[in-house]
């Protein structure tokens, strides 16, 4: 084998606001695939990872929820850390950015970038909420575009036209906050000048650092001129605070990188073996890998490596870009049931499923990746069940008739050799992202393991007499085929290799070329994975759905770096004529039992009466409710959730939890009428 590599890797911090969802998974499954093919290559790999645990989303979300900000992340991290642990996800350290590591880091590289020049300040004038005292970000103020007069836009576009402006253009704007009229601020800021990189960056993006359709993007942005950027906020604000500078904040995407850095350091802290400046020198000859999402690519290939050149540090051998996932070939949607959260996934399926899936999908290009649930069960249930642990389930009861020992005969050296012959080309795939060519080529083997032993037919030999020795050897090479593809996909399902070792009474080893196992005794079989039940997939399906008409936004992108909700698919206006609203009053509010954000509605339509569960616990009191009107969705199907039959929608507005609000009709609107 070629000498160890030392190699250290990461994959983009989730956000500390939020579960995981299986856009998530894409990344972290890919990452560790990764990973665990280069430690089992032989290679010395450090995977690492961290909540991006700052913001101003943070610290309003604790406040929703009656915690501190140490608190809510705290509670978010471990729910992270059980999702990614029970998917099999192997970090040798997870943390925070939250961490002293991480200030006393952010703090040094602020340093160095103003030591060299690279800090600019400059004063700007921003929206800023009167009642919270707090400067608002552009997701955090809407109102009416001011060119075609769109209400409920966003402080910086309008989805209608895709007209950009500031917030303080908008047409009547409101804080999403606190819902007061936001006022014109000014206040000084720090800018990191990136445009003094360009020469830099143009050289290092196009030097293999990138994937060529990566490169060739941010070309497009290099040419057309790159603007300074912004590092710092003003209190109040969740994160570090600016040495030398009370009440200014570090960004959070000032620390949110360098937390790569933390929580590596973190781990060398803990570990003698491992040397900090060994992997982030300069001048060092260790290998940095980053795994993130397509949206975050100007972040991490152009400010983060401009940030560690200037600070003295060393920059990324590669940035490996992936696309985001859709579910049967749509984005990811609550009101569908496709935007499945992990845990909700583990509660109904094994996780190995899902890497296997992910594994014969993913490229090393940045292709958006789909997860077809007809097809999910069908690929894993042919390819696994059906030909991998099949070798195993057909040949392994023959080798325990004579006695649990291989046989020393190479049956058929032509197969063998194909098996052999296959090594490289598996490895090359894996070291190169191809995780899908792979995993064709891992298949072609088990198709050809299984013509062998379909051919051969041991049971059928096993019936005359005589031909003991022959059953024994068709069936050691059975054996051995499946020691080899199991081998090769340890990587993908380690739960299931470690099964398989038992069983063989062996250790995977891919570190040396692959070996014909002889005259070597194994265990008695048991068997090593069930089928995909369709059954629980539609389960997942629908337990997705439960609370799906009022959930909070959450976007359904790969990386929650980005918190601002994603513009739902476009509809015909035909379609939003069939939506039938009405004026209802609110005869009764109830809590419902075991449900976080519920609550059990009736309402009356002027004689009809319809039960509505509504997402809007955290913003009301059921008692408060009784006796107000508001607009409903009076033709939504009825749909059969966990609690009970829910028969409409009430409209709602706000961020979430207690800054949510039902819609409330003028004064004078009776129950039953339409809502034009």
């Amino acid at each position: 084998m070629t000498e160890q590599r030392k190699i250290l890797v990461t994959s983009a911090l989730p956000y500390a606001n939020g579960s995981i969802h299986l856009g998530h998974m894409v990344e972290t499954i890919q990452t560790d695939i990764w990973v665990r093919f280069q430690k089992l290559r032989g290679h010395h790999c450090t995977y690492v990872c961290a909540d991006d645990a700052h913001g101003t989303a943070i610290m309003l979300k604790a406040e929703q929820l009656g915690l501190t900000p140490e608190q809510q992340i705290a509670k978010v991290s471990a729910e992270h850390q059980a999702d990614f642990n029970d998917f099999l996800i192997e970090f040798d350290n997870y943390h925070s950015t939250h961490s002293n590591e991480n200030k006393a880091l952010s703090s040094h590289i602020y340093e160095q970038l103003v030591a060299n020049g690279h800090i600019a300040t400059r004063s700007v004038t921003q929206a800023f909420d009167p009642e919270k005292e707090l400067f608002l970000a552009d997701r955090y103020v809407k109102g009416s575009c001011p060119k075609c007069k769109t209400p409920d836009q966003y402080g910086d576009n309008c989805e209608a036209c895709s007209a950009t402006y500031s917030p303080m253009e908008l047409i009547n704007p409101v804080s999403v906050i606190s819902g007061a009229t936001p006022i014109e601020k000014k206040s000084d800021h720090f800018f990191f000048t990136l445009p003094e990189f360009t020469d830099f960056l143009k050289t290092w993006t196009r030097a293999g650092h990138l994937q060529d359709e990566v490169a060739n993007k941010l070309a497009e942005w290099l040419d057309s001129g790159l603007q300074e950027w912004d590092i710092s906020r003003d209190a109040p604000y969740f994160g570090f605070e600016i040495p030398e500078h009370p009440g200014k904040y570090f960004y959070v995407w000032l620390d949110a990188p360098i937390g790569y850095m933390a929580s590596f350091k973190n781990l060398c802290d803990k570990n003698d073996t491992l040397v900090f400046d060994d992997y982030w020198k300069k001048d060092s000859t260790h290998e940095l890998y980053h795994f993130i999402g397509k949206d975050i690519i100007n972040f991490h290939a152009l400010f983060w490596p401009a940030v560690l050149s200037s600070a003295g540090f060393r920059t990324p051998t590669k940035v490996c870009v992936h696309g985001f996932l859709t579910v049967d070939g749509k984005k990811m949607s609550k009101s569908r049931g496709t935007f499945i959260n992990a845990r909700t996934y583990l509660e109904h399926l094994t996780p190995e499923y899902l890497r296997y899936y992910y594994a014969t999908k993913l490229t090393n290009s940045v292709d958006d990746l789909d997860l077809n649930l007809d097809d999910f069960v069908t690929k894993v249930n042919s390819d696994l069940v059906g030909k991998v642990v099949n070798i195993a389930s057909r040949t392994a009861k023959f080798i325990a008739k004579s006695g649990g020992t291989l046989s020393s005969t190479i049956a058929d050296e032509k197969l063998w050799n194909t098996f052999v012959a296959a090594d490289p080309i598996i490895a090359e795939a894996y070291e190169n992202r191809e995780f899908s060519k792979a995993m064709r080529e891992i298949m072609a083997l088990a198709d050809a393991a299984n013509e062998y032993i379909a051919e051969q037919a041991p049971w059928s030999l096993a019936k005359q007499e005589g031909n003991e020795q022959k059953v024994l050897d068709i069936c050691t090479l059975g054996i051995n085929c499946f020691k080899a593809l199991m081998t090769y996909l340890k990587p993908v399902l380690p739960s299931t290799a470690l099964a398989a070792e038992t069983f063989l009474n062996t250790t995977f080893d891919w570190s040396t070329p692959l070996s014909f196992y002889g005259e070597h005794t194994i265990n008695k079989f048991k068997p090593l994975m069930v089928r995909v039940e369709r059954e629980k997939v539609d389960a997942m399906i629908e337990a997705s759905k439960d609370e799906a008409p009022h959930a909070e936004p959450q976007a359904a992108t790969n990386d929650t770096w980005l918190d601002k909700e994603p513009v739902a698919d476009e509809i015909e206006f035909a379609d939003f004529a069939k939506v039938d609203l009405r004026i209802a009053l609110i005869a009764n509010a109830e809590h419902v039992e075991g449900a976080d954000k519920l609550l059990r509605l009736t309402l009356d339509l002027g004689g009809d009466s319809k039960n509505v569960f509504a997402g809007i616990k955290g913003a009301y009191k059921p008692e408060d409710l009784i006796g107000k009107h508001t607009i409903m969705v009076a033709n939504l199907k009825p749909r059969k959730m966990k609690f009970g039959l829910s028969e409409g929608m009430v409209l709602a507005a706000g961020p979430g939890g207690k800054a949510l609000y039902i819609l409330e009709p003028h004064a004078g609107a009776e129950p039953g009428m339409r809502v034009m």
